[in-house]
């Protein structure tokens, strides 16, 4: 009450930290480092120098290194294979050819960025899913979520014919992994094309 008024924060400086800003950056950061170069590999060092954060911030919103992969796989994982997979299969009146133009697009992107890190959800599994009971439980539901989606999508009694779609993307981007190229994303799309 510095003039006879009462003090209702009008001249007090605004808050300049942005927690839920910063919480992203760390998702966005962390996503980008595992995909790079593998969870076990990044240090929670690392990431703190990478998305420009102090130790007392990032331990603010993620107490524990596994409390950041688990968001990650939650909230950039899941809604990758969301907006890659699981919406075009859901709105396309053909799952079809929405499941072999997902592979169509998916390889020609692959050559245009000219590298490939693998999948994301593929490349977390391998490296995490037998070690730890969380990881594996967070990624079988995305695995279940992604094949009943597809199940539904080709129709009754497609569950047998959606593992086989996830499992034949998931090895053919192994392979696509390896040979840095999409052309195995091609070539597992045209079997498909035959057995779908």
């Amino acid at each position: 009450m510095a003039d006879g008024r009462m003090d209702r924060g009008e001249d007090r400086p605004k808050r300049k930290n942005d927690p839920a800003g910063l919480r992203e950056r760390v998702l966005e950061t962390a996503f980008g480092l595992f995909q790079a170069q593998g969870y076990n590999a990044t240090s929670v060092q690392e990431l703190i120098a990478a998305a420009g954060v102090t130790g007392g911030a990032l331990h603010h919103h993620f107490p524990t290194k596994k409390m950041i992969g688990l968001a990650v796989i939650r909230e950039r994982v899941a809604p990758a294979v969301e907006e890659t997979w699981l919406g075009p299969v859901r709105e396309s009146a053909d799952a079809r050819a929405a499941i072999l133009g997902v592979f169509a697009t998916l390889a020609d992107e692959l050559d245009r960025n000219g590298a490939v890190r693998g999948c994301p959800v593929n490349n977390l599994t391998l490296e995490l899913a037998f070690a730890d009971p969380d990881f594996r439980s967070e990624l079988r539901i995305l695995f279940d979520r992604w094949r009943e989606t597809l199940a539904k999508a080709l129709g009754a009694g497609s569950d047998r014919r959606a593992a086989m779609v996830v499992a034949a993307y998931s090895g053919a981007m192994a392979i696509a992994k390896v040979e840095q190229r999409g052309e195995p994303l091609r070539l597992c799309a045209q079997e498909l094309e035959r057995l779908l």
